[in-house]
């Protein structure tokens, strides 16, 4: 089942306080960025952060789950409407996270 691309969007205006968040579609559902770090999906309507060292000792009741079959498990946030809880969450999330890698140059 497809994701709501209005979820979609309120989940990502929810991290706003995080920085900049950007939302891309990947097989009829969403990654989240947040200053080019992808670091969250929208799954089945279903609002799923990575598991980060840094965020399971911030947040270690987080419940987990895997977004689809074969994945790995990432945190299941149950409740997307706490802004201060979403944006804590992204800024411990992404700051564990690596810097994306820079993209290879396109040849003439």
């Amino acid at each position: 089942m497809a994701s709501s691309a209005e979820l979609t969007a309120y989940i990502a205006e929810q991290f706003g306080g995080a920085g900049e968040i950007t939302v891309k579609k990947m097989f009829g559902e969403y990654g989240l960025y947040c200053g080019g770090k992808f670091f969250a999906m929208v799954c089945d309507d279903r609002l799923f952060v990575k598991i980060t060292d840094a965020g399971c000792a911030q947040f270690p009741s987080l419940p987990e789950d895997a977004p689809y079959d074969g994945a790995k498990k990432c945190f299941l946030i149950e409740n997307p409407d706490n802004t201060d809880f979403l944006t804590r969450l992204a800024i411990v999330t992404c700051d564990a996270l690596p810097e994306p890698k820079p993209k290879k140059q396109k040849s003439d």
